[in-house]
């Protein structure tokens, strides 16, 4: 049996998404495939799998992409799926912890990605949304809201960042 769910979670919401996703698999529900705002889950054992996801430096049909699949695989995690440059994966939770970010440095370098990410997508709405605005076009105002959101996310990742760079520091 398969149960699709729709919710949505924005890119500095990754924690909260693989929390979702864990109470899912507590309840009987393994993730089986993703699309934009979309999950589908097959029943399962309650608590079968452990979730995790991961914003790629590159598309998930880039060599080195496929190289780190490749990698996460051959610890016994399989690849539900993928959306733009976001993979999903699940282990069966009695093959042992199952982490992407071993270390500092890994959970810095996630960060750095999806600030990249943000940085970006804020940028050209803010350019669309001037060039809108200047034209007297009202869609300018849904790119300046988009840009604002980026904006206003990527400050908290950014300060999640500088905690992480401080804890990083004390243990050097």
């Amino acid at each position: 049996m398969t149960m699709t769910k729709h919710k949505l979670f924005f890119a500095w919401q990754f924690e909260e998404e693989e929390q979702w996703l864990e109470e899912m698999a507590q309840q009987g529900l393994a993730l089986d495939g993703v699309g934009f705002c979309t999950y589908r889950f097959r029943k399962s054992a309650p608590g079968e799998y452990r979730t995790r996801l991961e914003l790629l430096a590159h598309s998930p049909g880039h060599p080195e992409s496929q190289d780190y699949i490749r990698f996460v695989e051959d610890t016994g995690a399989e690849l539900v799926g993928s959306w733009f440059r976001w993979v999903y994966f699940r282990k069966k939770r009695d093959d042992g912890d199952f982490q992407l970010y071993s270390d500092l440095p890994a959970r810095l370098r996630q960060l750095d990605r999806i600030l990249s990410l943000l940085a970006v997508i804020g940028g050209i709405n803010l350019l669309c949304a001037l060039a809108d605005l200047l034209q007297g076009l009202l869609p300018g105002l849904l790119n300046l809201a988009v840009a604002g959101l980026a904006l206003w996310g990527g400050g908290r990742l950014w300060r999640r960042r500088g905690q992480l760079r401080r804890d990083q520091e004390l243990y050097e």
